[in-house]
């Protein structure tokens, strides 16, 4: 079926969208089904009709002719036997008889109406009858009251029977007219259902060519075209970009087609720039892996600073600290008081340039992916901590108190306990002066699983606009003079604790000292553990500088560090203390 494009019907149908295109299908159908509903009632109700006629007139008429019959059956047979006997048992069947015949020619009259001829067969037979009582029935009854009939009254009788042959043929007439009026309605029926299955038929194959067609229709006025405009678009999706998108079919098609045809010329222009885009980004490319192999080479150059830094710079610090103790030793009595200062001076000077490489050591090898995390209860590296600056608790009479047992987290104890340790040893040292340092520790469960760590003091605080400079490496908020350290403390906590894979801050709402609250991963959570090998673990005690007389001279490699740190390798790695 083609589709004019045409003149005025064609130009509407052009005009039409997609969803125009399918209502006008579904229309098309539902027009269908009204005229196929109507037929349908219709031909149902002829063959109700019919049927009901069938069931509700002819058949109760036949019933009812067969009762009337029997009725005068009965009254022709209790005449004969009273007449013969002279029982009077025997006018039962007539009595009853009378009434059953009245009481079935009326409702037989009833069903057939003024139908001919089966009116005329009623009335043919009810005058019979009549006729047949009056002549033979009722002088016979008279006759058989005195007794039995005898002689000329058995004549009667014959003649009787005669008579009611007579109405037996009626009786015939009137069932054969009952028959064939049954048998024309039976067969009008049968062919109303012959009609009916025949539309049925029809229907069903005007539906089947009707959906054929608009079928038909909808294929080649949408959905090839909508065919049509998916291939074109995936030829330009797959990189086709010259391939060109010619609008057809409904308004609403052709309006994306052209929409898609501009997008597609959108593409090639875009196209087109883009190439010359990533010819700068190749060329960039290339600058950005030069710079970083230089970046490798740069990092490759600092990880060999860091291992002179961690030995070759340890040495020349230590003999300098130590031949200046020797000097103060061996020549204090030959130095004036200047001089005793300026070795004072020097000794100060290189303990504090050990105290922070080993602190800038400590904290650049934080984070290098060779912790090994493991379930740790927190009261391990705490106990620990505490335990390290046991001299700082017992000379401040520090009190730390905690919730009863902390909680179980993934970490790397070593970096747990150097987490603690800092903490502690910051809230110790940062106490308000006059009073004994109270440390309060608290866990509380986080929403994701984790817990959150809380470390409160009643020390001297710190001002809220300073909560993020605190955590940056090498910030002091004091004198050197006032509080002793090299400001990488917290710094190393922050980057011990993310790490982890927490935060920490500063909580700016507490205004009885310090609160430092710091997250972790529950111990419930999956444990990451680092490459295989011998990590090596950094963690720095401080303990009492020796006196002057545990000065001794060099030896081939040098004094022990007064005060610094001594260097000792364990199975498994190095570890500094």
């Amino acid at each position: 079926m083609a589709v004019s494009t045409s003149g005025a019907p064609g130009r509407r149908l052009r005009e039409l969208s997609v969803q125009g295109w399918f209502r006008l299908v579904f229309g098309g159908l539902a027009v269908l089904v009204v005229a196929a509903a109507l037929v349908v009632v219709a031909l149902t109700a002829r063959t109700r009709d019919i049927s009901d006629e069938l069931a509700s007139s002819v058949l109760p008429a036949q019933a009812q002719a067969y009762r009337l019959q029997g009725a005068l059956v009965d009254q022709e047979t209790g005449v004969r036997g009273y007449a013969i006997t002279g029982d009077p048992r025997f006018l039962q069947p007539y009595t009853s008889g009378r009434s059953t015949e009245q009481a079935a020619a009326a409702r037989l009259r009833t069903e057939i109406g003024g139908e001919q001829p089966l009116a005329g067969d009623l009335g043919r037979v009810e005058r019979a009858a009549d006729g047949w009582r009056t002549g033979y029935a009722l002088p016979l009854i008279s006759r058989a009251r005195s007794g039995p009939l005898n002689g000329k009254d058995l004549t009667l009788l014959d003649q009787s029977k005669n008579a009611f042959d007579h109405l037996r043929a009626l009786f015939a007439v009137q069932n054969t007219h009952l028959a064939a009026t049954s048998h024309a309605d039976g067969a009008s029926l049968a062919r109303a259902r012959s009609f009916q299955d025949a539309a049925y038929v029809a229907i069903l194959a005007a539906f089947l060519l009707a959906a054929a067609a608009l079928a038909i229709l909808l294929d080649r006025a949408v959905i090839r075209p909508l065919h049509r405009l998916r291939a074109a678009s995936e030829l330009v999706a797959e990189g086709d970009y010259t391939h060109h998108i010619h609008p057809a079919g409904p308004a609403d098609l052709r309006a994306v087609s052209s929409a898609v045809e501009g997008m597609r010329s959108e593409l090639v222009t875009a196209l087109e720039t883009s190439r010359d885009a990533q010819a700068v980004a190749a060329r960039q490319a290339a600058d950005l892996d030069a710079q970083a192999a230089e970046l490798r080479r740069s990092n490759g150059e600092l990880e060999q600073f860091a291992y002179v830094a961690s030995h070759d710079l340890q040495e020349p610090l230590r003999k300098v600290a130590s031949f200046c103790q020797l000097l103060e030793k061996r020549y204090s009595d030959k130095l004036d008081e200047r001089g005793l200062k300026y070795i004072e001076f020097a000794v100060d000077g290189a303990k504090r340039m050990q105290v922070l490489i080993n602190d800038l050591l400590t904290f650049s090898r934080v984070g290098r992916a060779t912790d090994v995390l493991v379930p740790v209860p927190l009261d391990q590296p705490l106990d620990a901590a505490v335990t390290a600056l046991s001299a700082a608790v017992e000379e401040t009479g520090a009190v730390i108190e905690r919730p009863g047992p902390l909680p179980e987290v993934i970490g790397d104890p070593t970096l747990l306990g150097m987490l603690w340790q800092n903490l502690i040893g910051n809230a110790i040292k940062f106490r308000g002066p006059g009073r004994a340092p109270v440390i309060r520790v608290t866990a509380a469960a986080q929403p994701d699983g984790g817990w959150q760590i809380g470390v409160a003091d009643n020390g001297i605080g710190v001002p809220a606009e300073f909560a993020e400079k605190i955590f940056v490496i090498f910030q002091r908020l004091h004198g050197r003079d006032a509080y002793p350290g090299t400001g990488i403390g917290l710094a190393l906590c922050k980057r011990i604790v993310e790490q982890h894979g927490g935060q920490m801050s500063l909580d700016t709402t507490y205004a009885g000292g310090t609160r430092i609250y710091f997250t972790l991963p529950a111990a419930a959570a999956a444990v990451s553990e680092g490459p295989a090998g011998n990590p090596e673990v950094i963690v720095t005690f401080a303990r009492p500088d020796p006196g002057p007389d545990s000065a001794s001279d060099p030896g081939p490699g040098g004094p022990a560090e007064p005060g610094g740190e001594n260097i000792s390798t364990i199975p498994g790695g190095t570890l500094h203390v």
